[in-house]
């Protein structure tokens, strides 16, 4: 099972998605009474899900979300349909929620290289032992830790790195859609959500040898092994 898939599900954008927008911006630029209450209802879930992740802090993404829809209402004119109304609803929230952690130090720190590959010898090779752990994901036993530390690994990548992998990998936007909503390039929303994924692999790995040396100890006390 790939790591994102324990942590995130991704759904692809489709035609009646776009259609349902299409009205919604419609509507909105009409200042129909009802529009604010269905940009709600249509990305207020998603919009407080990208805005959490990036500002870890529920009170923080609670007001950029409504900073950030207030903004899209009146916004509304400026939106020129170049792009998804989706990926302009996302930027309006990511940088509303980028605002409410601007003053916090390392808030765009820059993941290294040498921080989440593995280590090498001076020959090239792995210097550590590489282990298949794969089969053991699926072990019940492991799942309910496994996502808590997954979760944990998320909620310390820095703010950028989350937003991307939640737009990619939960939101299904495609990496052009992730660097527009996000007003980035596509070569560095593709860096991020690499560096991001070994993050948590690296995390994960880490786990999981540590789980693998608790049974091994229980199964000797036990006499097993």
């Amino acid at each position: 099972m790939e790591v994102e898939q324990l942590e995130y599900q991704g759904t692809p954008s489709s035609t009646p998605r776009a259609d349902r927008d299409r009205r919604l911006v419609r509507a909105l630029r009409l200042r129909e009474p009802t529009a604010a209450d269905r940009l709600v209802a249509t990305y207020g879930h998603r919009a407080y899900r990208l805005a959490v992740r990036i500002t870890g802090n529920q009170q923080d993404a609670e007001e950029a979300v409504q900073d950030a829809f207030w903004s899209v209402v009146r916004k509304i004119d400026t939106f020129r349909g170049d792009s998804a109304f989706g990926s302009w609803v996302y930027r309006i929230v990511s940088n509303a929620a980028y605002e409410a952690i601007r003053r916090r130090p390392l808030a765009f720190v820059e993941i290294s290289l040498d921080e989440v590959l593995p280590p090498f010898d001076e020959d090239g090779r792995h210097a550590g032992m590489l282990t298949d752990w794969s089969s053991r994901l699926h072990d019940p036993a492991v799942q309910t830790e496994l996502r808590g530390v997954l979760s944990s690994a998320v909620s310390e990548l820095p703010a950028h790195y989350r937003a991307v992998m939640v737009l990619y990998d939960v939101e299904g936007l495609s990496m052009a859609e992730v660097a527009d909503a996000l007003g980035i390039t596509v070569p560095t929303a593709k860096t991020r959500a690499h560096r991001a994924r070994l993050v948590l692999r690296k995390r994960l790995s880490t786990f999981m040898a540590s789980a693998e040396a608790s049974v091994e100890g229980i199964a000797r006390e036990k006499g097993v092994v």
